[in-house]
């Protein structure tokens, strides 16, 4: 059997048992560095092993992190034998692309059309040779995959040749080659940078890290860092082992070394200077990619960790994507039904939900332009879609700068329904109803976020763990007006540089068997990542919980169908 040819993304040789999903997924949250396992107890390969697999699914989804996890899975003889997509896929590739490019342990990545994928994740074994891709009564030719010239500018070649020093170089012909894949024909200046690989979730980060430093690189643009593993100042007070710690605090100090600025927070957006609308920016992590493209109208691709790096050391982004006005455009409308009386928890379920219903397209949402949501709904929202969808950003009619004239008429419409909204509070609720930890600030906690939860407890004493994690910036401002006093009083912590998908025990009280938040995204990664079950709602209901220790499993009454 003969077909058209597959697109060679990442060269190389491979074979090994198939294991296909329909469905993206995550590497960071959704597989564990360690044992190669699939922990994402939402996705349907939950529990499967991905290493030595040819791993078929139409993309990615999910964190930037994902390429620091695949890396990691490479340099220890644990990652798939070859990754197979049938859409576009950064982030998964640029992990294979560093593998080879630096550390001589890569391995192929294939694009496929939608038949070829049909056909192919029914096989049971795929070998992949230089120029074929073989199954059981099956040959599917290998082409090179198809770019666009990339012109350089005569500064571009000269970093790309050395002039800058090896680090700039290797960072240019990493971005040379995902914008070729990317199918960009030229490259654009970037105004900041964010930091993502700076989270120990596995050695890798520190390794390729360590290589970028010791090859003398610095940033050439303002560039935050992401939040960390670990208190940068009080983790051996904190009775976290040097083990953990020391490489964790490395891993910060190497970035910082390169002249990245030391935020530590994975809501750069909420520093006193964000991005304005228009702005080229290079970010990572998912969420603030998300919040500037949706909510500030600023222009980033969603970049694997890694690539982050490379850009802020050269200044240069692929021009592609979200760069590019015509690709902003929303390409699917979903008409959200909005419960009557829902409170704060309505937005990042209705993001979660959109992510679900849009993964790998930007949608416009309509159905909304009546609701009033603040910059902390917004950043719920933007994080928990950045968990279930692919895409780089959304538009919320009536609410975000670039919505008007989003979608183009006759944009294809799904709608989203109450039953919708209720399933996805169920598959966030699996927790009972007895919990001894409320998580708070993932994405990180505001300023009004801390005030509500000071608020919320009204002067009494939390029963159980409450944890808050917030930005070092944030809680400054908190300690000024008294809020942190006020919560601490309470017997809140409040932790900065770390946050919640990057909290590791003994912070994480290791006593605990069921957690309490306010965040969609920690409510899916939540599981995988500690081992506990977890429950979701607002913040009010968390502050209850706080107080009560019970979480009741009962729907709430704006998705009850017969209040409405």
């Amino acid at each position: 059997m003969t077909s058209d040819s597959a697109s060679s993304i990442v060269a190389g040789t491979a074979e090994g048992p198939v294991l296909a999903a329909s469905l993206g997924l995550s590497f960071w949250g959704g597989v564990d560095p360690t044992t190669a396992h699939v922990i994402d107890a939402h996705h349907p390969l939950h529990g499967e092993q991905v290493a030595g697999s040819v791993l078929m699914m139409p993309t990615s989804r999910g964190s930037c992190s994902g390429s620091g996890v695949m890396l990691d899975l490479a340099l220890n003889a644990r990652a798939p034998a070859a990754l197979i997509f049938s859409e576009a896929e950064d982030i998964l590739t640029l992990g294979s692309l560093i593998a080879g490019e630096v550390f001589g342990c890569g391995f192929p990545v294939l694009r496929v059309s939608a038949a070829q994928f049909a056909t192919l994740s029914k096989q049971v074994w795929l070998k992949i040779e230089a120029g074929a891709l073989i199954g059981d009564g099956l040959c599917i030719p290998i082409s090179r995959n198809p770019t666009a010239e990339l012109t350089l500018t005569d500064e571009d070649r000269a970093v790309r040749d050395g002039r800058d020093g090896p680090a700039a170089a290797l960072a240019m012909r990493i971005i040379c080659t995902v914008a070729a894949q990317q199918g960009a024909t030229r490259l654009t200046d970037i105004a900041r940078g964010h930091i993502d690989g700076c989270i120990y979730a596995h050695p890798a980060n520190l390794i390729f890290a360590k290589k970028m430093a010791e090859m003398g690189a610095s940033v050439r643009v303002p560039t935050t860092i992401n939040a960390i593993s670990v208190d940068r100042q009080n983790w051996r007070s904190q009775g976290v082992p040097a083990r953990f710690g020391a490489p964790a605090s490395r891993l910060a100090d190497a970035y910082v070394g390169m002249g990245c600025q030391p935020t530590f927070t994975c809501a750069p957006y909420l520093l006193d200077d964000p991005p304005q609308q228009g702005e080229s920016i290079a970010w990572a992590e998912s969420n603030a990619v998300i919040y500037a493209n949706t909510v500030l109208g600023a222009r980033t691709l969603k970049h694997p960790d890694y690539l982050d790096l490379c850009m802020a050391v050269t200044g240069r982004a692929p021009l592609s994507g979200v760069y590019i006005d015509a690709e902003r455009r929303a390409r699917v409308v979903l008409d959200i039904e909005v419960p009557t009386g829902a409170d704060d928890a309505i937005w990042p379920l209705i993001g979660y939900v959109a992510g679900l219903k849009s993964p790998d397209r930007i949608p416009l949402l309509t159905g909304l332009g009546q609701c009033v949501p603040s910059r902390d709904d917004l950043k719920a929202m933007c994080a928990a879609f950045g968990t279930t969808s692919a895409a780089p950003m959304l538009h919320i009619e009536g609410i975000t700068p670039e919505a008007a004239g989003a979608a183009s008429p006759g944009t294809a419409r799904i709608g989203v329904t109450l039953a919708d909204s209720t399933d996805a509070w169920r598959q966030l609720n699996n927790g009972p109803e007895t919990v001894d930890l409320v998580a708070i600030g993932s994405p990180h906690a505001s300023l009004i976020e801390c005030h509500a939860l000071a608020k919320a407890l009204e002067g009494r004493s939390v029963r159980i763990a409450t944890i808050v994690t917030a930005g070092r910036n944030v809680i400054a401002l908190a300690k000024a007006d008294g809020t942190l006093s006020a919560l601490t009083d309470a017997g809140v912590q409040v932790f900065p540089d770390l946050y919640w998908c990057s909290i590791t025990e003994p912070l994480f009280p290791p006593i605990t068997r069921a957690v309490m938040t306010n965040s969609g995204k920690y409510a899916h990664y939540g599981p995988g990542l500690s081992g506990r079950a977890l429950r979701f709602g607002g913040l009010a209901a968390c502050a209850a919980a706080a107080i009560s220790g019970h979480a009741s499993s009962a729907l709430p009454a704006w998705l009850t169908p017969d209040t409405h």
